[in-house]
């Protein structure tokens, strides 16, 4: 395994006075071709496992082989989507809901009374300088969506996606054909979110525990989208 495909990413991290090692894989260019990211995964990855690892992969990876990962001149956006992505403030990372093309993705995911629901408080909780109450009403489904940066790999540099759908299924296929747990992550340098975890057979793994501790190991993003091209990764802890 190369151990630092990704410059500048740390590969050791401490979390709760244990170290993981965090290796980033990298892949072919996943397309809308590849059907069954399991495949891909166990492709991949399979040959790096040891026992007791962890696998985690990009949730925009997955979304790409759902065909949930569009062009964003395909994207036709409602005159609603245009004048709600104007409110949207942009961050250093992404564009998120900040263009119409992502804005109407959220519309098709939730509905648009959702959205105005969600806008409505979002901006009430604003003026007393609460944040993030927007997506907690919007849902996990409009966090997930991602717009077209710069920064990822061509084409995925002028597409827009929705998340993945059926993520815990989507964990548990991958679990079995590697033999180990697996997490489905959105993670960026503002936080992580695990949509999809599936810890295989052993029952003594507490699925909410798991969830919090992948994303502390995570929290730094050791994954790359851009020429790294490393839509995946293992966990693995240290001694």
């Amino acid at each position: 395994m190369e151990l630092n495909p990704n410059p500048g990413k740390n590969l050791i991290i401490e979390v709760d006075g244990k170290k993981f090692a965090r290796y980033p894989v990298k892949t072919k260019l996943i397309t809308p071709e590849d059907k069954d990211i399991s495949l891909i995964a166990k492709e991949y990855v399979a040959l790096h496992l040891f026992p007791k690892d962890i696998v985690f992969i990009s949730e925009k990876a997955v979304s790409v082989t759902q065909g949930r990962s569009y062009p964003k001149e395909k994207i036709v956006a409602s005159k609603m989507a245009k004048f709600l992505s104007s409110f949207v403030t942009k961050t250093p990372i992404g564009i998120g809901l900040g263009s119409p093309e992502t804005m109407q993705l959220a519309i098709e995911e939730v509905g648009l009374v959702r959205i105005l629901l969600a806008s409505c408080f979002g901006y009430f909780f604003k003026i007393f300088n609460i944040k993030g109450v927007f997506y907690i009403i919007a849902g996990s489904k409009v966090r997930s969506i991602d717009g077209a940066v710069e920064y990822a790999i061509p084409p995925y540099n002028t597409y827009v996606s929705k998340g993945p759908i059926m993520a815990n299924e989507v964990a548990e296929k991958i679990s079995k054909e590697l033999n180990t747990p697996v997490a489905i992550v959105d993670a960026n340098d503002f936080g992580v979110n695990i949509l999809g975890f599936y810890g295989g057979t052993d029952t003594s793994i507490s699925l909410s525990a798991s969830k919090k501790l992948i994303a502390k190991i995570i929290k730094d993003n050791p994954l790359g989208q851009s020429n790294e091209q490393t839509p995946m990764g293992i966990i693995r802890e240290i001694f």
